[in-house]
């Protein structure tokens, strides 16, 4: 079984068409038909299916495909890897990240990286802390940058940065804003902004308002923090956000942050890799560089 007739498979999970198959690797359609043949013969069973028009994987396919995807993965980033040992003069570091220190953090990191070496391609994807590490497990990314909970995994490695501090956030002129004596269940009978239900701020949050057993009377629910903010600032509404995504607005006085009281959940910034990806020249050196760049 080659690697050619892997890429076969994932491509028509894709694409669902031989033609365009053969185009995107620059074979002739009977090749690609011959190559699927001869994989539904080697295993023994029916890979593929065709429904109007449509070349659609079986379950058995499906199967395979599982497998096939992370192979291929692992054959680009060996290639990748190799043709980048021992160079910082090019090459590609591909980082996913989520919304906190995708937005606060890394631009000024990857600012200052890619000046210091203009050959390095630098790519970042911003999804849920969740996902990112689902990226990791399947080899699409070289690096995570989450803010998260500690936790363990049997396939990541994750070095914190940071302490990541989660604040009550209110306007200048909420009564919460200069309230002495704040208990949790002052701040749960406030008018509430949540993040949207994969936000790991949001699942920080009902189990700080499920400790006690807290309930909010009325709540905004906004998948977006720079909405949660601006919210905020209109007066009424209170939420939970990130120490550092408010520290403009805080400098500007616009918003005001104070500690949450009662039970205290940790969440960190980490740096977080498959520990079964060999680390490149490259990859080594940024992550040693994000890591001495944290202030």
């Amino acid at each position: 079984m080659s690697l050619l007739k892997l890429h076969i498979v994932e491509l028509l999970d894709k694409h669902h068409k031989i033609t365009t198959v053969a185009e995107l690797l620059g074979l002739k359609q009977p090749t690609v038909t011959f190559h699927m043949k001869n994989l539904e013969r080697e295993f023994g069973v029916k890979l593929f299916d065709t429904r109007m028009g449509k070349i659609i994987l079986t379950d058995a396919g499906q199967a395979l495909l599982h497998y096939a995807a992370k192979i291929n993965a692992l054959a680009a980033e060996a290639e990748r890897v190799v043709c980048e040992f021992d160079t910082l003069q090019r090459g590609s570091i591909r980082i996913g990240a989520s919304y906190v220190p995708a937005t606060y953090l890394l631009p000024a990191v990857l600012h200052r990286f890619a000046r210091e070496h203009p050959g390095i391609h630098i790519s970042l994807s911003v999804k849920t802390a969740p996902v990112i590490k689902d990226m990791l497990t399947r080899h699409e990314i070289d690096l995570g940058v989450i803010s998260a909970e500690p936790f363990q995994s049997p396939t990541l490695v994750a070095e914190p940065l940071s302490e990541d501090e989660l604040v009550l956030i209110c306007a200048p002129g909420h009564p919460l804003a200069s309230e002495t004596g704040l208990t949790p269940e002052r701040i749960a009978s406030s008018s509430f902004v949540l993040h949207g239900k994969d936000s790991s701020t949001r699942h920080m949050t009902d189990k700080w308002l499920e400790y006690d057993n807290r309930r909010l009377p009325s709540y905004l629910e906004l998948d977006s923090l720079e909405a949660i903010k601006q919210s905020v600032m209109l007066g009424e509404h209170v939420s939970f956000v990130s120490r550092i995504a408010v520290q403009s607005e805080v400098q500007r006085g616009l918003l005001v942050i104070r500690p949450i009281p009662g039970h205290r959940v940790e969440r960190y910034i980490y740096m977080v890799s498959n520990q079964d990806r060999h680390r490149s020249t490259l990859i080594r050196r940024f992550a040693e560089y994000l890591s001495s760049n944290q202030d």
